[in-house]
């Protein structure tokens, strides 16, 4: 792959609901530009290019490539004018399309969860390595300020040496898969530990060391996917505890970090603004700090500097941390209870 130039131009595989907000922050970072796109037909490939200020030759569909699936992905990497790619596809699009974008030597900036298992996670980080191209899962919440300030606070020893994290993030699954999002009701891709756990789990990765063992795991199920799962967690040096849910249960959608001499409690933990310091013998610091630009805006403006400076990984989400993430959400999977002992009222509380 040739340098990239001052530009990064990007391409976009996929136009569903989160392409178009990645694209509508791209149009915010300096020196970077959306050149492409691809999908599966002629009119919502226009109708992003037309959103977007992408022309019509970088407006890419199956449809009117003779309709061949994936015809338009593979139209959009072998151009020479795109430095970076945003994999925006289902999650179980993710492993091909990003082996065949390394392939043509085209940076990967790829949704979350990046891969279905750590199987899948090694070889495209093996891949990458070996062909010196930029991969990065998009953990899009390490780039926020709020996120980045409690991490500054952590590494600072504000409360001590981390004992404990709880993450607590319910999304509403039933609702996209009444809305069309058919991808989410597949056994294989869907469920709400891919879709909604990740973002769990990327917190429990960056905040505790060593490999856990999943103490107990519940669930409940919507079809054939997993709606709700509950799951303890013993690291060496500590515990943690994930809880996704993608039905009606309430929950406080928060990350609690506790420490030996404090905790940290963050609203939002999928996009964190406020947050709660609470040390030891002190009044409890509220820390307020809004987006720059959006959620996304961190995240790609971090990615284009990577592209520019011709890196390989990433320090914020290297390839490592996405192996081990995949790692403990496929730990969790196979602690999941048998169908019929599933929950029916998890009553989960952080």
């Amino acid at each position: 792959m040739t340098a990239p130039e001052k530009t990064v131009r990007w391409g976009i595989l996929g136009a569903g609901r989160i392409a178009h907000r990645f694209a509508a922050s791209l149009a915010h970072v300096p020196d970077a530009r959306l050149v492409a796109l691809s999908c599966r037909t002629a009119a919502k490939a226009a109708a992003f290019g037309a959103a977007f200020g992408v022309d019509a030759t970088g407006a890419l569909s199956d449809e009117a490539l003779g309709n061949e699936p994936g015809a338009a992905h593979e139209a959009l990497l072998a151009r020479d004018d795109i430095d970076a790619i945003y994999l925006a596809l289902p999650h179980g699009l993710h492993y091909p399309w990003a082996m065949r974008a390394i392939a043509q030597g085209k940076a990967v900036l790829c949704e979350k969860p990046a891969m279905l298992d750590a199987r899948e996670m090694r070889e495209v980080a093996q891949a990458a390595r070996a062909g010196g191209v930029l991969f990065m899962e998009a953990l899009k919440t390490r780039f926020t300020p709020c996120y980045r300030r409690v991490r500054a606070l952590v590494d600072a020893g504000a409360i001590g040496e981390i004992v404990r994290v709880e993450c607590a993030l319910e999304n509403d699954m039933g609702g996209r898969i009444a809305a069309g999002n058919d991808y989410m009701s597949d056994p294989r891709q869907g469920g709400v530990l891919l879709d909604t756990g990740i973002y769990c789990a990327g917190w429990l990765e960056d905040f505790l060391a060593g490999t856990p063992e999943v103490a107990s795991c519940r669930t409940r199920y919507e079809g054939a996917v997993d709606s709700f799962v509950d799951a303890e967690l013993v690291y060496p040096r500590a515990t943690g505890r994930l809880i996704a849910a993608g039905d009606t249960a309430e929950l406080p959608r928060q990350a609690r970090l506790v420490g030996t001499e404090g905790e940290i409690v963050v609203d939002d933990l999928h996009r964190p603004e406020h947050a709660v310091l609470m040390r030891q013998g002190a009044a409890p610091e509220e820390i307020c700090l809004p987006y720059e630009v959006d959620d996304f805006f961190g995240q790609i403006d971090h990615f284009c500097a990577l592209v520019r400076a011709g890196a390989t990984e990433s320090p914020v989400v290297p390839l490592a941390a996405s192996i081990r993430t995949a790692e403990l959400l496929d730990a969790i999977r196979a602690a999941f209870p048998p169908r019929d002992s599933a929950v029916q009222h998890p009553g989960a509380t952080v």
